[in-house]
């Protein structure tokens, strides 16, 4: 049963790759540039893809078969990243890319997808556990070994806390939405993969203190990263979408050419960064509240 699992899995990997590189296809070149470099950095970022879905089924089952189904790894776990994995393949290689060259909005769809849909769930599938034992033996010892290091341990901790990871990602997701660099990024099809690179890293970044294991001992903290959060790409939504006339001369020429209002899309992007983007930010706090509630219950409830 596990052999064909990962056999069906690993079918998906051409049609990933294949498919990433059909939606680059369709890419205006007023937008896209270099039509035959972006296929080659989708079918590269698919084939990627593809390998850490295929090493997380991997680890998954050996755990399972040495720990029994559902120890070290929980089923829901392995259902959250099976789940983020997935909208991570939506965005990245499906026609919404391509859209996301011709459409402001559809941008945005792709971004928040990304960061607030795909990162989420993928830190809640708890990956690098599974990721690990998907390697072959000599490598995990080896990974194992560096990940112990006194240096590591620093260097992962001060990134990943509450503080430095919320400015990362913040700064990230500012700066990117300067017209110029955001123009450019949309000329380049390297500077354009570097800009969702450099999202789904901070969003994971910023979401690790939020729902990762450490995430239990400082609630405090991750309720106010998700509360600036929301604050703040609230603010750059609300600018976008109440703005009067275009920031971004790329889709100022790519909307009308698709049947669209430049303007009327941007003010539909920056309505997606806005409220459906925010919700996603409230509906994490609201779960980590009723986690704290729950919490004096079952001491209450032990207690008699």
């Amino acid at each position: 049963m596990a052999a064909a699992a990962l056999r069906r899995l690993t079918g998906v990997a051409p049609a990933l790759v294949g498919l990433a590189a059909a939606a680059h296809v369709v890419t205006p070149d007023a937008v896209a540039g270099a039509g035959a470099r972006a296929a080659a950095l989708e079918a590269a970022l698919a084939a990627a893809l593809c390998l850490s879905g295929l090493l997380y089924l991997a680890g998954l089952l050996r755990i399972w078969r040495r720990a029994g189904r559902g120890h070290g790894v929980r089923a829901g776990q392995a259902a959250a990243f099976a789940l983020g994995w997935s909208v991570l393949a939506v965005a990245l290689v499906s026609p919404i890319d391509a859209w996301g060259a011709r459409l402001f909005s559809a941008h945005m769809l792709q971004h928040e997808l990304l960061m607030v849909v795909a990162a989420p769930l993928l830190v809640l599938g708890r990956p690098f556990g599974a990721w690990l034992f998907g390697l072959p033996a000599g490598w995990r010892r080896a990974v194992g070994r560096a990940t112990r290091t006194p240096r590591w341990r620093r260097g992962w901790h001060a990134i990943t806390g509450p503080l430095a990871a919320w400015s990362l990602h913040g700064a990230a997701l500012w700066i990117w939405h300067v017209p110029a660099l955001f123009d450019a990024a949309l000329a380049s099809p390297g500077l354009h993969a570097l800009q969702h690179l450099s999202f789904l890293a901070t969003a994971l970044l910023f979401w690790w203190p939020v729902l990762g294991p450490a995430a239990r001992r400082q609630p405090g903290a991750a309720l106010l990263s998700l509360f600036t959060t929301m604050l703040h790409t609230a603010a750059l939504g609300a600018l976008l979408a109440l703005a009067e006339s275009p920031w971004y001369a790329a889709y100022a020429a790519a909307a009308p050419a698709a049947g669209w209002d430049a303007l009327a899309d941007q003010q539909l992007g920056g309505l997606i960064m806005w409220v459906p983007a925010g919700t996603g930010y409230v509906a994490a706090a609201l779960a980590i509240a009723a986690r704290c509630l729950r919490v004096p219950e079952r001491m209450a409830s032990a207690s008699t």
